[in-house]
């Protein structure tokens, strides 16, 4: 099935037959009718029936998803462009965040940072975005980078998992460590904080520490750390387009000088940006 919008940006591309066929077989293969499949996942039989014979269109995504959870299969949307290269737009937030804390660590003397450091440890695989290593004090960080909040649980629990692991990725490397940190450092932005604050208490809970406490840290490291921090952009005018993810376009009136996520009621509250020039304010 292939949904459209304007802009032909392919939205939904999946063959409708080949994905009937593998919900019915695996519904087979546990025994189901399609009247059990449809109560464990909370639709109509006649929901069931379609997909499996292939007729996805009259089908919400939603359902879909459903449906295959019901069967333990994961079913995933991947948004394609024939004008830009999403993942490349998207990757670019990402890589420019990146790039901004790598550089400001080059202000706390000993550390070594490695980007994009993959692992496969007992089965359990993945990407640390950065892992940074002070070999005076075998302080190692492992660091979550989020240009969007999206799903605050697995971002934690991504996060924990990679916390385990950290001593073991080390390791890879010929780093010693003696203690681990982690932190979780997200593009500055209207929608990220409103999103942070709406799940404050979660976030705190498994990240009580903030920006104002990470520079210390990172000055003197010692012990464990747990920071949530926002990184706001602070490279020159020309190419600053800030490192979240634009959820809104807002038309703006001619002479309006309506701030943006860079505004000054969210650098208070700001780790790093790029560059000597950067705010160094706490976490809200």
């Amino acid at each position: 099935m292939i949904a459209r919008q304007a802009g032909a940006a392919t939205l939904l591309h999946v063959d409708p037959l080949r994905f009937g066929s593998a919900i019915r077989a695996a519904r087979i293969r546990r025994g189901l009718q399609q009247a059990d499949l449809a109560a464990a996942a909370g639709v109509s039989r006649g929901s069931v029936s379609r997909i499996e014979r292939g007729l996805t269109r009259e089908i919400a995504f939603g359902t879909l998803v459903q449906v295959g959870a019901a069967l333990e299969i994961r079913v995933e949307l991947h948004a394609r462009s024939r004008g830009a290269d999403l993942d490349r737009l998207i990757n670019s937030k990402h890589a420019a965040l990146a790039e901004a804390v790598v550089a400001r660590f080059r202000g706390f003397r000993g550390w070594v940072v490695r980007p994009e450091v993959s692992f496969s440890i007992w089965g359990e695989r993945g990407i640390v975005d950065l892992l940074a290593w002070h070999e005076e004090s075998g302080a190692l960080l492992v660091i979550e980078l989020k240009t969007d909040i999206v799903d605050v649980g697995e971002i934690l629990g991504t996060l924990d998992r990679k916390r385990r692991l950290a001593e073991q990725i080390a390791k890879t490397l010929g780093w010693r460590s003696a203690h681990v940190g982690v932190a979780l450092l997200i593009g500055d932005g209207r929608t990220n904080r409103r999103h942070v604050l709406a799940h404050d208490r979660t976030f705190r809970a498994a990240l009580p520490d903030d920006g104002r406490r990470l520079r210390a840290w990172l000055r003197q490291p010692a012990g464990e750390i747990a920071v949530l921090t926002f990184v706001s952009d602070a490279r020159r005018a020309s190419v600053r387009s800030g490192f979240a993810t634009v959820r809104r376009v807002s038309r703006r009136r001619a002479g309006s000088s309506r701030p943006d996520s860079r505004s000054a009621e969210h650098e208070s509250s700001t780790f790093v940006g790029a560059g000597p020039s950067s705010s160094q304010h706490n976490q809200p």
